[in-house]
């Protein structure tokens, strides 16, 4: 008995701590957290649960590391604050996933960001057509910036190829078929389509981008 409520004890004392410590941190959304903030989260999750599943260990040297993964935490924003490469450092920097229309896929790799990623932030945008996109930048915290051109106002988009391959179930959805598509690019000049990094049709019009020459 006694033991349980030794553990009951130490979970709210933990937890009142972890709370204190959150605070003091600074508040963000989930979505906003930095690879630091996620690590240092981490760590004090996993230093909590060893403070409380281990009641033989004294608590005092168990909740120092807490208040040092603090310190170093308001110490590096404070630095974050003042300089601009201190902040690049721990946030990293955003990256232009779309440039004037034309995707980056050199930047995509970069970041481990395939088309379907690109293509459901788009969806959660509202964005319907890939191509009524100017600009749209990875931000550190992993959310999609878009900027558009002129919204469509048709269905959404959906690719016919991807990274040089035809998509043969996205064809059978918009009821064409291979032969079709292979000649439809070749009357616009496109005869490579291993080459084409993403093609889409859209209110009568294609979509495409080539791959990245190195």
């Amino acid at each position: 008995m006694e033991e349980y409520i030794i553990i009951l004890l130490r979970t709210l004392l933990l937890y009142a701590i972890i709370v204190l410590v959150f605070r003091m941190m600074g508040k963000r959304e989930i979505g906003e957290l930095s690879i630091l903030d996620l690590v240092v989260y981490i760590m004090i999750a996993e230093i909590a649960v060893a403070a409380i599943e281990d009641i033989k260990t004294e608590l005092v040297p168990t909740i120092l590391p807490i208040f040092i993964l603090l310190l170093i935490q308001i110490g590096l924003a404070a630095l974050s604050l003042k300089s601009k490469s201190v902040r690049d450092l721990i946030d990293g920097k955003p990256t232009i996933i779309i440039n004037k229309g034309k995707i980056d896929e050199k930047a995509m790799k970069s970041q481990r960001y395939n088309m379907d990623d690109l293509l459901l932030q788009l969806r959660e945008k509202d964005v319907r057509n890939v191509a009524d996109v100017e600009f749209a930048i990875l931000e550190t915290s992993g959310k999609l910036s878009v900027f558009e051109k002129e919204p469509s106002k048709s269905g959404f988009t959906i690719p016919l190829i991807i990274d040089g391959v035809i998509q043969k179930t996205s064809l059978e959805e918009v009821e064409k078929t291979e032969a079709w598509l292979r000649q439809e690019l070749r009357k616009q000049g496109h005869t490579k389509l291993e080459s084409i990094s993403f093609c889409s049709f859209q209110d009568g019009k294609f979509y495409i981008d080539y791959i990245d020459k190195k």
